[in-house]
């Protein structure tokens, strides 16, 4: 199952696509979408649109994993911000793909372990799980990865024989969540 990840932006959008296998992921691509400075916002994100179409056909993924709004504390960059979010996701429904969303901090804790990890932290990190040789540029791109490797360890594997969680209940959030019973066995009556 592949996993397209984008992290939306007007002036730099980031993209990733990752194929899980097991506990590894390998890179399928990665990049930024950046349309010219001079172009008018409607054509910037004309731009965005096109690119992620390109790219998801190419690609094919099952699924895309897109960063949500984040607190910004200027309102007219979050407006912008909303309109290339809005047009990533269009683009992944023209596809025909299912959507999640993620929040930052979420991200950054499922890949780092803390929720306010800086850029470079959450750039290793993307490096050492994906095998890389170099860590993935710009900061867009491993944002992107980021957010695709979210929503990958988020997935519960299908028939692990957990009850509980095929129940209904939720996987874990993060590694501090999981408590596997090989580390807690049940003492014999």
């Amino acid at each position: 199952m592949r996993i397209f990840g984008i992290d939306p932006g007007s002036e730099r959008t980031g993209y990733g696509c990752i194929e899980p296998a097991g506990s590894r992921h390998r890179l399928v691509t990665c990049g930024a979408i950046a349309a010219p400075p001079r172009a008018s916002f409607p054509e910037k994100l004309r731009v965005i649109h096109g690119e992620l179409v390109s790219l998801m056909a190419e690609c094919r993924p099952e699924c895309v994993a897109v960063e949500s709004v984040f607190h910004a504390r200027n309102v007219r960059s979050a407006l912008k911000l909303g309109h290339a979010r809005g047009v990533a996701i269009l683009a992944a429904t023209q596809a025909g793909l299912s959507v999640v969303e993620y929040a930052p901090t979420e991200v950054k804790r499922a890949v780092v372990g803390y929720g306010r990890a800086e850029k470079h932290q959450v750039q290793q990190m993307i490096k050492l799980l994906l095998g890389l040789d170099d860590v993935p540029t710009p900061h867009d791109a491993a944002d992107a990865l980021a957010v695709a490797l979210c929503h990958a360890h988020n997935q519960l594997p299908a028939g692990t024989g957990d009850a509980k969680a095929e129940a209904g209940s939720p996987p874990p959030r993060s590694w501090r969540q999981f408590k596997p019973e090989s580390l807690h066995p049940r003492r014999p009556s």
